[in-house]
Formats: C-alpha cells, structure tokens, sequence
C-alpha cells in the first residue's frame, strides 16, 4: 500500500510548516521579553504594568511645586545678625570649604561655633561641602570664609536653592520609586492606588514646605531611611542596615527609627538557623558604614568627642518653642525646667522615650512581619517625638514617614496626622512668611487625597457613629479657626503666645490619639500573623 503527494499539496504543507516556525518564534520572542521585563529590569517592569507614565507625570509636578513654593522666603529671611536655617546652612559650605576636615567642628577664631557651627554627624558635612563647592565655582562671594556672613544675593539663593531641589530629585524620588516597586511586585495593589500613593508621598505638604521653604535637607535623611525600608521589605537587610546607618550619619534625628529597625532585624535574625552568624553580618555593615563616615576623626579621641559634643544640644533645655509633644504641652501645668536639674530631666526623659518603646519592640522581636514592622516605625518615632529631649517642630516629620509609607493601607490615619502636623508648623511656617505656601500646598494636598479613583477604601471599615462624626466634624472647624484667629487676631499682652499653645494642646491630643492606635494595631498584627519566615509575601 503507498501513497503519494501531489505538488500542490506538498507546497501547502511546506507553507504550513514555515507560518508555524514564525509563530512559535514570535511567541518565544514575546515570552522572552516578558521575562526581561518582569525580571530583569524595574523600569520595563513599570512600563510593563503601566506605572512608568503615573510615577513621571508625578515626579514632573511635584518638581514644579518644590519650585514655586523656594520662590518664597526662607527661615531668617533679612533678619540679622545670627539669620536662621538658611544661613546656618550656606555657612557650613562657608566652613567647609575653606577649612580642613579636622577643623570642621572644632571651635577656632576662623570657626566660632558660637555662629551656627555643625550640629549634625559627618555626612551632614560631606554634603555641605559637596554643596559649597558648587557655590564656590558659580559664586564664590557666597561662601568666602571672612566675608560672605548673611549672603543673600540672588544667585546665591538661586543655587542654595538648587542644592536641595537636586538633593531631593537624587535621593528622595529614587527611594519612593523603589517602594513603588515593592508595593506593586509584593501586594498587587491597583494601578490607580499606585499612582495616588506616589502622589501623596511625593507631594506631602509637611515636608516641602521645610525643605524647600523653611530650607533644610530633611530629604536626604528621610530618602535614605525609605531606601532602608523598601530595603526591608525586599528582603535585603544587608542592604537596609548600610541605608539606614546612612541616615543616622546624616541627622542624629533619625535615631526616631532605631528601636523599630533593631528589634525588626533581630526578630529575623533569631528565626533563622544560624542567628549569631546573621546578627554578625549586620554588625558588620553597621560598624563598617560608621567607620566609613567618621573616619577622619577616628585618630584621636578628642577628635571624636567634639563631633559628639555638638550633637546632643542638652544646653538649650529639654524643649523650645511650643512644640507639641509632652515635657512643652505640660509644662503648663508642671514647671519641669524649674523643678529639675537638666540631669534629671536628661535621664527622666530617657527613660520615658526608652519604656514607650518597649512594647513595639517586643513584638517585633517576638514576630517580625513587615507590615507589623511599619507599624513599629510609627511607634518608635512617636516614642521619640513625644518624650526626648529636645525635640523640634520640623521633628513631626520623621512619625510622617512610616504614616506615608502605610497610606494605602490606613488612608484616614495618614491624612489626620498629615493635618496636624501641618497645624504643629503652622506658627514657624508663618514667622517664615510662608502662609501663601502652606494654603497653596494643603489645598492640592487635598484635593490629591480625594481625587476620584484614587484613594483605596480602608479595609474593614464600619460606618462612624454619630458622636464620632460629630467629634471629628469639631476638631477640623476647631483647626481651621485657629489657623483663622493666629493669623487676624493679636493674642492679649500678658500671654503672647496663647494661641501657639492652644495648638500645641490641640496638636498633642491627636499625636497622642494617633500614637495609642498604631501601638494597639500593631499589637493585633502580631498576634494574627505567623512569623516573617512563613509569610515572606503578606504586608
């Protein structure tokens, strides 16, 4: 039996055969560039999911509005002999530049730390001097050792001003991308959340308003401890401890954030099978990253306590200001500076910010998770915030961070802290004559929060009661009429400050509202999850 084919058929099947070769190539091809995508680069990964277009857009207007709002004054703004931020800010490029490393925080007759000298750990001043001498080649009049005290030229602002501008594009923008990623790999949010996530941290109206109006670097700071975070939760803890000891190195100020990323990497460590080994490496990193930074003072012990000396201000008393955390909002009531010795008040303080901390410490040694992990963030800067010393009202941005961060998850939360701290700065912002700003930014600010599609609905919420509405209702006309009467009506003669009391008082009872729940959410998510080792991927 045999059979045979004709011509014509036989040149069919052969068309058949190559159309078919063509497409499993394609397909291969296409399987393949997807692979690159998911894979191997982040950005064609957002492009992929459609995130890259939100996060630019985003990132283009939050750049603008950074912009507008340095066309402002600034702290100490014509306001001789000593200034305010901005001058201690261009006079550490001053000292900088024109001085050797080993004189930096040393007082001199050419340093006189008397006059803003460096209060801040040593990559405050690499950065400062990084800074100086792009001023020194622009304009060199701005930092000149001798006679450059009070510069106030336009260019020297304008390039001040783009020292931080490209601070916070480098460093800040970079690490909210990074935790857009996590967030969009890890927990599959929807692409509009993203997209209003990236725009409630990258638009915060608290941290522009300091930086790019107040003028200071806190998004260098603050960028490096969100590296460290989205660090965290990607499972790199090598990576999160070099981050984040970066941060401490930057501002001493972040030590807000110690007691959560301590007890967090411990609890790992002690889940892993061999912990001493894991502790060890991260010690490593820790110690490695300090030695790094501090190593030009590392050859003399005097060297190494005179940088000390000027990060712990313990002179200035354990507050200033109205600042609404617990040593200012009761010294209405009970005179700490006067019943006792700053000693005293230096270890009473201790030990109150140290025994707050305990509890989120703990837990999270006990059973580490991320999401609990965020939680134990909030927790520890409010710890910090309310009872250390001396703490500043530009201070309310390190608890901030950690309610940005958890946004998606607890939208409400994020926006009544975000209220308040706003009306915390609200009597600095408007001695730097930035009340225009501050409208300007807490209007797009809510409208951003509101926007349609935008904003996730909080999990498992219930319909408020009526006395909660009505509370809530109360304390935002309360917060608006203060905003109204701080800026019409003069306070009477013999108590000049009462209405920057009466919103610290205000601003504590919601800081301390905010602290409670976040300590009692925190201690429900740890005894509802597993440890971090069965639940690598749950938030």
């Amino acid at each position: 039996m045999g059979f045979s084919l004709e011509a014509g058929s036989s040149k069919k099947i052969h068309y058949c055969i190559r159309v078919g070769d063509k497409e499993m190539e394609k397909s291969r091809v296409t399987k393949a560039v997807k692979g690159d995508v998911n894979d191997n680069s982040a950005w064609g990964w957002l492009i992929h999911k459609g995130i890259s277009a939100p996060f630019i857009c985003i990132s283009l207007f939050a750049i603008l509005v950074r912009v507008a709002v340095s066309l402002h004054p600034y702290s100490g703004a014509g306001d001789p002999p000593k200034y305010g931020d901005f001058e201690a800010q261009r006079h550490w490029m001053e000292i900088t530049t024109n001085l050797p490393v080993n004189e930096w925080y040393h007082n001199s007759t050419t340093n006189d730390l008397s006059y803003w000298g460096l209060d801040y750990p040593p990559l405050t001043a690499y950065q400062s001097y990084i800074h100086g001498l792009v001023l020194r080649f622009f304009h060199p009049e701005s930092v000149s050792l001798y006679t450059s005290r009070g510069h106030e030229s336009y260019i020297g602002k304008l390039l001040m001003r783009w020292t931080v501008l490209t601070s916070d594009v480098l460093i800040f923008f970079p690490a909210v991308l990074w935790l857009i990623l996590v967030y969009a790999d890890q927990w599959r949010r929807h692409k509009s959340n993203l997209a209003w996530h990236v725009a409630m941290i990258l638009l915060n109206p608290c941290l522009i308003l300091i930086d790019h109006g107040h003028f200071q670097y806190n998004c260098i700071s603050l960028g490096l401890t969100l590296g460290a975070v989205s660090a965290i939760l990607h499972d790199k803890d090598l990576v999160a401890s070099f981050l984040f000891s970066l941060a401490l190195n930057h501002k001493q100020m972040s030590a807000y954030f110690v007691p959560a990323f301590f007890s967090h990497l411990l609890g790992k460590c002690l889940k892993r099978q061999n912990p001493l080994f894991e502790v060890s490496k991260l010690g490593m990193v820790v110690v490695g990253t300090f030695a790094l930074v501090w190593w030009p003072y590392l050859h003399s012990r005097v060297a190494i306590l005179e940088v000390l000396s000027r990060l712990a201000p313990f002179e200035r008393g354990i507050y200033e200001d109205y600042v609404a955390n617990f040593w200012c909002t009761t010294s209405v009531l009970i005179k700490w500076k006067r019943l006792f010795t700053t000693q005293s008040l230096k270890l009473l303080s201790l030990t109150m910010t140290v025994s707050s901390c305990l509890p989120s410490m703990f837990l999270q040694i006990r059973a580490p998770s991320n999401r609990a992990f965020l939680y134990g963030l909030l927790n520890s800067a409010f710890s910090f915030y309310l009872f250390s010393f001396q703490v500043h009202e530009k201070s309310i941005l390190l608890p901030l961070l950690p309610a940005t961060i958890l946004a998606v998850e607890e939208p409400f939360l994020f926006q009544w802290l975000t209220q308040f701290a706003l009306l915390s700065m609200f009597p600095l912002l408007t001695r730097d004559k930035l009340v225009l700003p501050y409208i300007a930014l807490y209007g797009i600010f809510i409208s951003v929060y509101y926007a349609p599609n935008g904003k996730p609905d909080a999990p498992n919420t219930r319909s408020s009661s009526r006395l909660t509405s009505f509370l809530i209702a109360f304390v935002l006309l309360l917060s608006l009429a203060l905003h109204i009467i701080y800026l019409t009506i003069n306070p009477p003669k013999k108590y000049p400050f009462l209405f920057e009391a009466i919103i610290m008082l205000l601003c504590f009872s919601q800081f301390v509202l905010v602290a409670v729940y976040s300590n009692r959410k925190q201690w429900i998510l740890s005894n509802q999850q597993s440890p971090i080792g069965i639940q690598k991927k749950q938030l």
